[in-house]
């Protein structure tokens, strides 16, 4: 028996944002191979399934990717249905043309499941809207995380001629993409939001200037992170400094009362 494997994204994390035919898929699953990240309850949908992680999350031991796409093709020998899950939407970052092209090599049929990326959770969460007319007319995702033998890309260049960008992997060197990008030229007041945990009960939302973007790393929880960058975040930025300030003056207020 040679089963099909559907590559199937599981959303930015709230087990509700998940589609229809991705809860249809995971549920007839006969084995699931899922990512650090996805939601327990995601997982749980997999009733009848052996569930097999094989999570990557960096500085932390990850799962090959050739013995992910190994074992991709060996469960497919014995499956009906065997599922990879992935975080947010399998063709954003999430490495899915190595085992697309693994699992054509052994003559296997795969079906992609669509999946809520990060990005666009985070944009809901924030309430803005990541284009807008006469502010942002496009945008582009990135990421200036580089795996081991790979050639660094130019994302830098990527952002600047952005309207809106959404950096990924990015909160771990975020001092060092505020500096790459204010060197090249960004104006270092430019607004942005770096967005925890974005769709889940533990999210939240910092807003600041893009020279105060390495100070935030030290807010963080230690859940997975996004930056959106762009004019389209000025009023939060505007909003946010002015609460700054209001709760700034109350703590003076109270301390000499």
């Amino acid at each position: 028996m040679t089963g099909k494997v559907y590559l199937v994204g599981a959303g930015p994390g709230a087990a509700d944002l998940l589609t229809i035919r991705a809860a249809r898929v995971i549920e007839s699953a006969g084995i699931l191979f899922h990512d650090a990240l996805v939601n327990p309850e995601v997982v749980a949908l997999a009733k009848k399934a052996e569930k097999v992680p094989v999570g990557k999350r960096h500085g932390r031991y990850s799962t090959a990717q050739n013995f992910i796409n190994k074992r991709l093709i060996d469960a497919a020998q014995r499956h009906a249905v065997v599922v990879r899950l992935k975080g947010g939407d399998p063709l954003l970052f999430g490495r899915a043309q190595e085992e697309l092209d693994a699992l054509a090599a052994a003559g296997i049929e795969v079906e992609i499941v669509s999946g809520i990326t990060a990005a666009l959770a985070a944009g809901a969460a924030l309430g803005v809207s990541l284009t807008r007319r006469g502010i942002a007319r496009n945008i582009t995702f990135v990421t200036p995380r580089v795996g081991r033998n790979e050639t660094a890309s130019d994302w830098a260049a990527a952002v600047l001629a952005a309207d809106t960008a959404v950096i990924y992997m990015g909160s771990g060197e975020a001092q060092a993409i505020a500096d790459t990008l204010i060197r090249r030229g960004m104006p270092a007041d430019r607004p942005l939001a770096m967005v925890e945990n974005a769709s889940l009960a533990g999210e939240a939302q910092h807003i600041a200037r893009l020279d105060q973007l390495g100070s935030l790393t030290a807010r963080l929880g230690g859940g997975p992170a996004i930056i959106v960058l762009g004019e389209v975040l000025r009023e939060r930025l505007a909003i946010s400094a002015t609460d700054h300030t209001a709760q700034h003056n109350l703590r003076n207020h109270l301390r000499h009362a």
